[in-house]
């Protein structure tokens, strides 16, 4: 049995641990505070990660706790930089985000698209995955992640907080959970590792910001929100781009929620 350690088991982590273990793996889950099956690890700190167990797999989707730039360097800058040097010859997984895509245009991008993040928080997050994939790892470059439970853009529908930006145009790019955590295995268990590489991994139907709220103003019989100013401190930044799939696709992946509103009843 291969074993998977997975540095961050929450919404997306723990769901993480549940497609490994389906899938055959011994899946542990490693937390700064520890607790129940978790392991303690703090993966900003060399000795904390220097006593992982051993692992054929390692997935690195801990969270900056809604932190600024010192939280992103700590724990996605030098958590990547120890797991490098604690795993050399595991296959390493780096989550980062499309966030580092800036573009404003309503472009479609892929992985070979600039990145020139207007954030230190984005800036940050490039460098992290130039340490994995120069290691040999992978990064997955997450959309906005939604799922059961958690979906700001349907909370903010249903409690009259949603304002539509400007003229609703702006595309924006989602994963559900479920098909980000299947993505994560993909993957990892390929039978050719795709060894500094980057994917990105967002649902394959780049919606604008009013498609959105039509479409739940149909489904759920409301009128739809106001329209407003753009929010220019949105903590992913201000974008306008579609995030293509297309790459993780040719490798054998399909979203099983091609797009937000597919799966808005399960919400």
């Amino acid at each position: 049995m291969s074993k998977v350690i997975v540095i961050g088991a929450g919404y997306l982590g723990e769901e993480i641990l549940r497609v490994f273990r389906d899938g055959g793996w011994d899946a542990q889950g490693a937390t700064l505070s520890g607790g129940g099956d978790f392991i303690p690890c703090d993966v900003s700190n060399s000795g904390s990660v220097g006593e992982l167990p051993d692992a054929d797999a390692v997935v690195h989707c801990a969270s900056s706790g809604r932190g600024g730039g010192d939280a992103y360097r700590q724990v996605y800058l030098e958590g990547c930089r120890n797991l490098v040097q604690r795993f050399p010859d595991a296959r390493l997984l780096f989550t980062s985000s499309s966030s580092v895509y800036a573009q404003v245009n309503g472009e479609r991008v892929t992985e070979e698209s600039e990145t020139v993040p207007d954030r230190e928080t984005g800036k940050i997050l490039l460098e992290a995955e130039q340490v994995v994939t120069g290691a040999g790892g992978v990064v997955a470059r997450l959309a906005g992640i939604y799922g059961p439970g958690r979906s700001v853009l349907l909370r903010k529908f249903q409690s009259g907080e949603a304002v539509i930006e400007d003229d609703g145009k702006r595309f924006i790019n989602q994963i559900h959970r479920d098909d980000a955590a299947k993505a994560v295995f993909h993957l990892l268990t390929l039978d050719e590792f795709s060894g500094g590489e980057i994917f990105n991994v967002s649902d394959s139907g780049s919606l604008s910001q009013l498609e959105v709220y039509q479409g739940l103003a149909r489904i759920f019989g409301k009128d739809l929100p106001p329209f407003g100013p753009r929010d220019l401190n949105r903590k992913r930044g201000w974008t306008h781009k579609r995030v293509s799939n297309e790459k993780l696709r040719s490798r054998g992946w399909e979203p099983l929620y091609p797009c937000f509103l597919d799966a808005v009843g399960g919400l």
